[in-house]
This record gives C-alpha cells, sequence and structure tokens, in this order.
C-alpha cells in the first residue's frame, strides 16, 4: 500500500469514530461503541503506520513541526481511546477523533518540512524527549479532562437533569483523576527542566531561552493549581483557567519555535 494512502485512511477512520460518537451521544442506548473502538483502532493503527514512514528515515529522524505534532496527536488519541475503555469520557472522544482527523488531513496535504535528528548517537536526548513528549501528552489530557469535570459540576449545580443515555463518572471520582494526571505531568515536566538544566548542552543558549521560560512558566502555572487544591480547595472554574493557561504556554514552548522557523521563516 502506498505510503500516502495512510493519512487519508486514518483520516477516514477518525471521522467515521468522531461521527458515530456524536450523533449517538444522547441516543438512549448510547453510542455503538463497538463501531466507534473499531473505527477509532483502525485510525490508531493506520496513524502509527504514517508516522513509522514519516518520522524514521535512512537519513534519520525527520522531527519537522508537521511530524511531531503528528505524533503528539497519536500519543493523546492512544490515550484516550486506551482509557475510554475503563472511565466514561463519551463526551470528550467527538473532539479527540475529529482533531485527530484533521490532522491526518493535513499531513495528507501539507509539505513535510524537514528536522534531521541521529537519536542512535544520543540516547540521553532522545529519553529528554520521550518524557517531554509524554509529559505533554498527560498534562493535556488533563485539561481536556478539566472540561467534562466542569461540566458534571454545572450539571449537578443546576440541579439539570443529564440526557439520556450520557454516562458520566461521579464528580468527586471525576476530579481525583483530574489531579493524579495534573501532578503526574507536573512531577514529569519538573523532570525533564531538572535533566535539561543538568544535561543539556544547549539549555541556556540563546535560540532556547524562550521555551525554557515558556515551559518554567508553564510548571509554575500548574504547581500553584496544585497547591491551591491542597490548600484552598481550588476547583472548577479556577482549575480550568489556570490548566488552560499553563497548557498554552506548555504548546508555546514546545511548537512555537518550530512554527516559526519552519513556517514563517522556511527554515
Amino acid at each position: 500500500m502506498p505510503f500516502s494512502l495512510f493519512p487519508f485512511l486514518a483520516f477516514i477512520a477518525y471521522s467515521v469514530a468522531a461521527l458515530v460518537v456524536a450523533q449517538r451521544l444522547y441516543h438512549a442506548e448510547g453510542p455503538r461503541l463497538k463501531v466507534v473502538f473499531s473505527a477509532a483502532t483502525l485510525g490508531v493503527v493506520l496513524h502509527m503506520l504514517a508516522l513509522s514512514q514519516s518520522l524514521f528515515t535512512q537519513d534519520g529522524q525527520n522531527f519537522s513541526l508537521i511530524n511531531v505534532s503528528s505524533l503528539v496527536c497519536w500519543l493523546i488519541t492512544l490515550s484516550f481511546t486506551i482509557t475510554a475503555l475503563r472511565t466514561p469520557i463519551l463526551l470528550l472522544l467527538p473532539i479527540i477523533y475529529g482533531f485527530a482527523a484533521i490532522i491526518q488531513l493535513l499531513v495528507a496535504l501539507l509539505p513535510s518540512g524537514v528536522q534531521m535528528h541521529h537519536f542512535e548517537q544520543s540516547p540521553w536526548l532522545l529519553s529528554h524527549i520521550l518524557i517531554a513528549f509524554i509529559t505533554y501528552v498527560i498534562l493535556i489530557m488533563a485539561t481536556l479532562y478539566s472540561f467534562q469535570v466542569s461540566y458534571i459540576s454545572h450539571k449537578l449545580k443546576q440541579k439539570t437533569p443529564l440526557a439520556t443515555g450520557t454516562v458520566l463518572p461521579p464528580l468527586v471520582q471525576a476530579e481525583q483523576l483530574l489531579f493524579r494526571l495534573v501532578s503526574l505531568g507536573t512531577l514529569l515536566l519538573a523532570v525533564t527542566l531538572i535533566s535539561g538544566a543538568i544535561f543539556g548542552e544547549n539549555f541556556f543558549a540563546m535560540q532556547n531561552l524562550h521555551k525554557n521560560v515558556l515551559s518554567l512558566l508553564a510548571f509554575v502555572g500548574y504547581f500553584t493549581l496544585l497547591i491551591g487544591n491542597w490548600r484552598a480547595g481550588w476547583r472548577g472554574r479556577l482549575a480550568n483557567i489556570l490548566l488552560v493557561i499553563a497548557s498554552v504556554l506548555l504548546t508555546l514552548a514546545y511548537f512555537g519555535s518550530r512554527f516559526v522557523r519552519e513556517v514563517l521563516l522556511n527554515q
């Protein structure tokens, strides 16, 4: 099968999964989960095959902006698909699969830049990047999950009955999972920053300054939320605002410089 078909097929599979969930989200019997997870699993597999071809080349590892974005999207989609098997997060799935479909369409239509690396020559750098990706995925998952937590809280405060077929976890359980994700992600972010400062050769270089400052500010935001939740019980809208701000800062740190260099400056 030609490689160029993989992103298109993944786009179709993700689109089917998103549409099936969205159309029957409030149906009395709920979405057809077998169809949803079959389409989503097919999309994840096709997405992985496309990534394996675009990331790993004979000349090294191509970590261009579009490839890195696709990799992060794949990790998030895979994580949410696995989580959905045990945790009621159906409200988030149309967003997750819809975004994954858009990313795959962009991969198929846009030309891929070149950012070659040779991680086999630097195992430490590979470990650092893997931890950074995992950290980002966990914290973005927490940010997205916080919107479902806010939705549950809003329904309880308004005493509005949920639509027939809607399956949501208890608020206390949902909040516990949310702050566990934030705690784990914040810990890994601290490990990433500390290890980068100690072992990174160019950590304090001018070209990396903005990335490190933004990452540090994001860490402060996540850590402040955890302390506020522990000492003052921060949750709800305040938690959402802090999570969104911190996640935007982290996204700018991870992708901002790549976007400027590869898209705006076309280097």
